[in-house]
């Protein structure tokens, strides 16, 4: 009688281990399938267009009302895009990541301290390509501020004279496949947010 527990015991923990390992399988398979699909990768960064700028408008007391759509969908501004980025920033590259305040910002939405270096980003939820305009803004501000380097990254992509312009600067362009890419290698860490700071 013990010997046939012990059986079943040793049956129902190997088919527990192949369940996982099946499981494992099937994850692990996704994620190189997202990992491999350019057309997913853009699908997804198209998607985080309209996650960050959703139609919305505001109430009487100044609230944001997101206008319809379904429940499953994520409903952000273009400022929370900004902690978004950041976020993906810190885990990829490291560093403290402080996000401006939303007035006076010059057109820098974040400050990147990497190895006792100051680098700027500038964000931009487009549908539409990027011009030289923003780089030009941030260019002026990292001279300004005597930064080592800077970022502009959308959710869209870039102009040839945008990115023209920019090799010739310390600018780093980063667009909404490379920032999906970014975001899908750090999905795995973990990043708390203190006092606005992103620790």
């Amino acid at each position: 009688m013990l010997m046939l527990v012990v059986l079943q015991l040793v049956l129902i923990g190997v088919l527990m281990w192949f369940l996982r390992k099946e499981q494992k399988d099937k994850d692990a398979n996704a994620a190189r399938k997202i990992e491999q699909s350019e057309e997913i990768k853009k699908t997804i960064a198209m998607g985080l267009a309209y996650r960050f700028n959703y139609p919305r408008s505001r109430n009487e007391d100044d609230e944001i009302v997101f206008e319809g759509g379904t429940d499953l969908f994520l409903k952000q501004t273009p400022l929370e895009f900004e902690d978004f980025v950041a976020r993906i920033l810190k885990k990829h590259l490291g560093g403290n990541i402080y996000t401006t305040p939303e007035s006076d910002d010059h057109g820098i939405d974040f400050e990147h301290y990497l190895e006792g270096e100051l680098y700027l980003g500038q964000v931009n939820v487009f549908k539409d390509n990027i011009g030289a305009g923003p780089i030009a803004v941030l260019h002026s501000n990292m001279i300004k501020s005597g930064a080592k380097g800077g970022y502009v990254i959308t959710t869209s992509g870039f102009t040839d004279s945008a990115r023209e312009y920019a090799s010739e600067l310390d600018i780093e362009l980063i667009d909404g496949t490379t920032l999906v890419n970014y975001w899908l290698d750090t999905m795995d860490s973990h990043v708390y947010e203190t006092d606005g700071e992103l620790a």
